[in-house]
């Protein structure tokens, strides 16, 4: 990863998002930019200097570039070392430069959560897209069957036999064979339990006509979040046993088992003692957020240290006039209600609560300075997937200089 990332200039970095419409623009003597006043000039390469992020209208969705490239920097380097690739999750960043970015540093491919989202992404140029949710309906089916005739990297999960059968009939139709990954369920939330079932229905796909097996995907989404290194650990790998003896048969059956994919940003320290396990999905780690930070690090820490927060949000205070609470233009809208409740950067005893629809609530006994209306803030997101959703782009932040911004490309795309 090292050798790797010491060759990829800035410049390729930026280069990366010129298919995503990175954007330069016009300084102009003024403060509050908007999206519009950013995008004044398309660029195809790199980006000019451009104004301070404070400058920006709020609220703001913002990326440390700095500390988002060391976090892929930390991931890779750790999954390198453990002997796995990563396959990041897309659901994160929804942007297709930044998973541009990801493939062009060492990773295998991306996930998709939902058909759409796989779609926008490959209209941006994303070719190795590895679906992790079963589609059943069968206009979906077909949709997703000439999404693998544009892009012949695209892998479909599976997770029930009449969705086989269909998806074998549509890819006859569309005239290509399909890759197929079985969804062997960790936990209740989808997929197929692990055993006897899993191992049918991976037969069944092998015999189908018009599909190839690729494998596996067991993601344990129950276990990233839980507190303690130790406790995280154990859990991880005694929930995942059955799945790996699943694969195992699967291998002695005959069949296809290159990826048994999963982990995620909890755990991905944790999967490559797995048996058979063949790249980990986590999607957080390069962004970060409140809930994340609440895990634990492997040392013991209460705190998550592995990887930087690298995702904020601006906000600007509108109301200064009460003893104890400001009120800010960041609310649900721009916060999600998720919790932990968002984190002001440089200010301990603030407690922020984001849940009016517009604006936020801060109350505190002790500031380490005193707010002005128009001032602004700094905030730590609550979980950082669903915040993402709610902006049309992100501004890419180099030493509070805005650097590039990229569109979300697959924003609202949840079908």
């Amino acid at each position: 990863m090292g050798e790797r990332r010491s060759v990829l200039s800035r410049r390729d970095f930026l280069s990366a998002g010129a298919a995503a419409s990175a954007y330069v623009w016009i300084p102009q003597p003024v403060k509050g930019y908007s999206a519009s006043d950013l995008r004044a000039v398309t660029a195809d390469d790199v980006v000019k200097p451009g104004v301070s992020k404070w400058d920006l209208d709020t609220p703001a969705l913002c990326l440390d570039l700095d500390a988002m490239e060391q976090n892929i920097a930390t991931m890779q380097a750790t999954l390198s070392r453990n002997g796995l690739p990563s396959r990041p999750h897309a659901k994160t960043h929804k942007c297709a430069a930044i998973a541009k970015y990801q493939l062009a540093t060492g990773s295998i491919g991306i996930c998709c959560a939902k058909l759409s989202e796989a779609e926008a992404l490959s209209r941006q140029g994303i070719d190795r897209i590895l679906m992790t949710t079963s589609i059943p309906a069968p206009a979906k089916i077909r949709r997703a069957m000439q999404l693998r005739k544009v892009n012949p990297q695209f892998i479909q999960a599976v997770d029930e036999e009449q969705n086989l059968r269909d998806l074998s009939a549509a890819a006859k139709e569309a005239g290509v064979i399909a890759d197929v990954v079985i969804d062997v369920a960790v936990g209740t939330r989808s997929g197929i339990p692990a055993g006897d079932d899993a191992l049918a229905l991976a037969k069944l796909a092998d015999t189908l006509p018009h599909l190839k097996l690729r494998g596996l995907l067991s993601y344990d989404g129950g276990v990233q979040h839980v507190k303690g290194f130790a406790a995280r650990k154990a859990r991880a790998l005694k929930t995942i046993e059955v799945n790996a003896e699943t694969c195992a048969a699967m291998k002695k059956a005959g069949l296809n088992v290159e990826i048994f994919s999963g982990g995620g940003t909890g755990t991905y320290n944790v999967m490559h003692l797995v048996p058979g396990f063949s790249d980990i999905q986590a999607g957080s780690y390069l962004f970060m957020d409140m809930q994340y930070l609440a895990i634990g690090s492997e040392d013991g820490d209460e705190v998550f240290k592995d990887f930087a927060p690298s995702l904020t949000v601006t906000t600007t205070v509108l109301n200064n006039r009460f003893p104890g609470r400001l009120t800010t233009d960041a609310g649900t809208k721009a916060l999600t209600l998720n919790k932990p409740s968002p984190r002001v950067i440089g200010e301990p005893g603030m407690d922020y609560t984001a849940g009016s629809d517009e604006f936020g609530q801060i109350r505190f006994e002790q500031a380490v300075k005193t707010y002005k209306i128009g001032d602004k803030l700094e905030v730590i997101v609550p979980h950082c997937d669903p915040v993402v959703n709610l902006y049309d782009q992100v501004y890419g932040i180099r030493k509070d200089r805005v650097e590039v911004v990229w569109p979300i490309t697959a924003r609202g795309k949840s079908q």
